[in-house]
C-alpha cells in the first residue's frame, strides 16, 4: 500500500512538473494555442448586420434598356454589416477635420518618437491657429475672396493604402510582398461644383456654397466624392477604429470597413425579401396611401412631390426590413465592383465581385464602377433593387454618395 502511495505521489509531481514548465501543449495532446485574445464579436456603431444568405439577381420588371446586362442567376452572400444611413456630411467632416488637423500638427513639428525610431503624430498637441506657422494652409494673396481667411482646400491630401490580394493569389509567392501594396495620395475635400457643373443653364450656386458646410444639411447624405475618395475614407476609418482597438488593448483587429460589393448591396437593399423589386418589398413606388416612399423624379419632374426637391436627410422614409434606410433614391451609391456589362455570365455564385484596378493610362471604359439605389433626380427604374448602373471611378457627382460595409466574422451574430 505504502508503495502505492510513493507512485502515486511521484506521478502526480512529474505531472506538475510537466504542467509548469511546458504549459498543455507539452502534454502529448493536441490543445491548440493558450492564452489567446477572446472574441465577442462586435457591434459597429451606426451599423446593422445582414445576415448570410441567397438571391436571386436580375431584372425585377421590364429590362426598359434591353442590355441583358442583368440575366437571373442565383447566388449566396456571406454575413456582413452595413451601415444604416449613407455616410452625413457632418460623418465625412470628422474625416476632413481629421486630415486637415494631421496637416496642421505636422507644420507645427508635433511629432513623437516610437520605440522602433518611427515618427508618429502626437495628437495630444493643441493646435494653436492663429500660429503664423500655418498661414501656408490658407488662401493668400490673389486666392483671397472678400478678404476672409479660408483653409486652401487644395492641401486636404490623405494617403491611402491597399493590397490586391487577387494579384498576391495569382502569384503563389513568387514577388516580394510590396509588389502587392498600393498607395495613393488624393485630395479629399468634397467637390462642391458638382452641384453647378452636374447641370446647364440652373441656378445651384447655394448648394455649391453651403450643402457641405452648412449645419442645415449636417445629417445630409454626403456628395461630391468620387470612388477614390470613399474608399480612402473606408480606409481611414479603418485606421481610426484600430486605433480605438489599441487602446482597449484587446489584440483583436477587426475586418476593414470597406465600400460593399455590387451584389452585398442588392441583397442588403432587399431587406431578406428575395425578388423583391424595391426595398419596402413592394411592387409600386407608392404605399396604399398614395404616398411616395422614396426620393426620387416623380412623373415627368415634379421633384418635390415626393417631399424632397434635391437630397433629403439620410434617415428620411422608412427603413427596408434590415434597418436600412434610402436604400432607394435620395443619393445612388458607390460600390467596390468594376462594372462589366456581361457580369452576370461568368461571376461565382458564392459572393461574386469583379475588381479592377485602374491605372490613369487606361481606357475611360476600365474605369468604370457599378453604382446602386437610384437617386433625387433618377426615374423610378432606377430604384429598382436588380437595376445595374455605373460611373466612373474618378467622377463626382451631386447625386452620388456611399455607405460603408464590414464583414462579418463568424457563422453567425447569434453564435456570440
Amino acid at each position: 500500500m505504502k508503495k502505492l502511495l510513493n507512485l502515486a505521489f511521484a506521478l502526480l509531481t512529474l505531472a506538475t512538473v510537466l504542467s509548469s514548465c511546458g504549459g498543455a501543449g507539452q502534454s502529448g495532446q493536441l490543445v491548440g494555442v493558450e492564452n489567446r485574445p477572446s472574441w465577442k464579436g462586435i457591434n459597429p456603431y451606426g451599423m446593422v448586420y445582414i445576415p448570410s444568405g441567397t438571391l436571386h439577381i436580375g431584372n425585377s420588371d421590364q429590362d426598359i434598356t434591353n442590355t441583358y446586362v442583368q440575366r437571373p442567376k442565383s447566388i449566396s452572400i456571406a454575413g456582413f454589416f452595413m451601415d444604416d444611413t449613407e455616410v452625413t456630411n457632418n460623418e465625412y467632416r470628422q474625416f476632413v477635420y481629421w486630415v486637415r488637423d494631421s496637416i496642421a500638427h505636422s507644420y507645427l513639428d508635433h511629432y513623437i518618437e516610437s520605440e522602433t525610431g518611427e515618427e508618429y503624430i502626437d495628437w495630444e498637441y493643441e493646435i494653436d491657429w492663429a500660429d503664423e506657422t500655418l498661414e501656408d494652409m490658407y488662401y493668400q494673396g490673389d486666392d483671397r475672396f472678400a478678404g476672409k481667411k479660408e483653409l486652401d482646400v487644395s492641401k486636404m491630401e490623405f494617403e491611402y493604402e491597399w493590397f490586391d490580394w487577387k494579384g498576391a493569389a495569382h502569384d503563389m509567392g513568387k514577388s516580394p510582398r510590396t509588389s502587392f501594396i498600393n498607395r495613393k495620395t488624393i485630395n479629399i475635400y468634397p467637390d462642391t461644383l458638382v452641384w453647378i457643373r452636374d447641370y446647364a443653364y440652373s441656378y445651384n450656386e447655394p448648394y455649391t456654397r453651403n450643402y457641405f458646410w452648412h449645419p442645415a444639411f449636417d445629417d445630409y447624405p454626403v456628395v461630391g466624392v468620387d470612388w477614390h475618395t470613399a474608399t480612402a475614407f473606408s480606409y481611414w476609418r479603418t485606421k481610426l477604429w484600430n486605433t480605438y482597438q489599441s487602446v482597449r488593448d484587446d489584440g483583436v483587429n477587426s475586418e476593414d470597413f470597406r465600400l460593399p460589393t455590387e451584389h452585398e448591396w442588392e441583397y442588403a437593399s432587399r431587406g431578406g425579401h428575395d425578388m423583391a423589386p424595391y426595398p419596402w418589398g413592394g411592387y409600386y413606388l407608392r404605399n396604399s396611401k398614395g404616398c411616395l416612399l422614396a426620393n426620387f423624379k416623380p412623373g415627368r419632374g415634379n421633384y418635390p412631390e415626393d417631399g424632397g426637391l434635391y437630397t433629403v436627410k439620410a434617415d428620411a422614409y422608412f427603413p427596408n426590413d434590415y434597418g436600412l434606410y434610402n436604400m432607394a433614391g435620395n443619393v445612388a451609391e458607390w460600390t467596390s465592383t468594376a462594372y462589366v456589362e456581361n457580369a452576370y455570365s461568368f461571376i461565382h455564385d458564392l459572393n461574386p465581385d469583379i475588381r479592377y484596378d485602374a491605372q490613369e493610362e487606361d481606357p475611360e471604359a476600365y474605369k468604370r464602377k457599378a453604382i446602386r439605389g437610384g437617386s433625387w433626380k433618377d426615374v423610378g427604374f432606377f430604384l429598382q433593387t436588380g437595376t445595374r448602373h455605373y460611373d466612373f471611378q474618378d467622377t463626382a457627382k451631386s447625386y452620388i454618395g456611399f455607405r460603408c460595409a464590414l464583414t462579418f466574422l463568424g457563422r453567425s451574430i447569434n453564435d456570440f
